[in-house]
């Protein structure tokens, strides 16, 4: 029997087949994903991030690797049909459809730690690397082995001359997706990311669909 989602820290049931499962703004989200399962990420409203982190879950020292995937894909943007790879080169997940084609895997998931030196927000507030590693704990996974995440619907343009990264507002508009197939059993989590300049000044649900 597969394991019940994880939502926020809180045991939730599977919901219907087509029925999709929300994660508040804000918040996260981890699930087991089964070799063949395809994963639908729905964005509902339009301009929000979902930063995407996978486990192995033979191996948890496996983990969704950008750096290995774009070595392979030869390009920083992900598109359809290229295969995610972890950081052994095992083939996690190939992109099969999206409505969107522009999502980052350069940045790491916003912390307490960026919010200080990027900001000057020190005081605590809900982080797409606090939301996973809440989540992911209770299948095994150790804060400090969250890699940089897919960031899904996230507008990120590298100035040609310098490098210099711009952060604009996602393409996304509601209802647009993205969906995955899981090419192993995978452990994976999911956010709504709660960096504010990543979606155009707002905090929006994300939705998932496995089937």
């Amino acid at each position: 029997m597969r394991r019940p989602f994880i939502a926020d820290g809180h045991l939730r049931s599977m919901r219907l087949a087509g029925d999709p499962v929300e994660i508040p703004a804000r918040t996260g989200a981890a699930f087991q994903l089964k070799k063949g399962e395809t994963l639908k990420v729905i964005d509902p409203c339009g301009e929000q991030v979902c930063d995407l982190a996978a486990f192995l879950a033979s191996d948890l020292t496996e983990w969704l690797s950008a750096g290995r995937t774009i070595d392979y894909a030869n390009r920083i943007y992900p598109m359809a049909g290229d295969v995610l790879y972890s950081n052994q080169s095992t083939p996690m997940l190939t992109i099969r459809k999206d409505t969107v084609g522009r999502h980052d895997f350069l940045l790491s998931p916003c912390s307490p730690e960026m919010f200080s030196k990027l900001y000057g927000i020190t005081e605590p507030r809900p982080s797409c690397y606090g939301n996973l590693a809440k989540n992911l704990q209770e299948f095994g996974v150790a804060a400090n082995s969250i890699p940089t995440t897919l960031n899904i619907f996230m507008n990120v343009t590298p100035d040609t001359k310098t490098g210099e990264l711009t952060i604009a507002t996602p393409l996304s508009r509601a209802g647009d997706y993205i969906t995955f197939q899981a090419e192993d059993d995978l452990i994976v989590g999911l956010t709504a990311c709660s960096a504010e300049n990543s979606n155009n000044g707002t905090f929006k649900p994300i939705e998932f669909l496995v089937s």
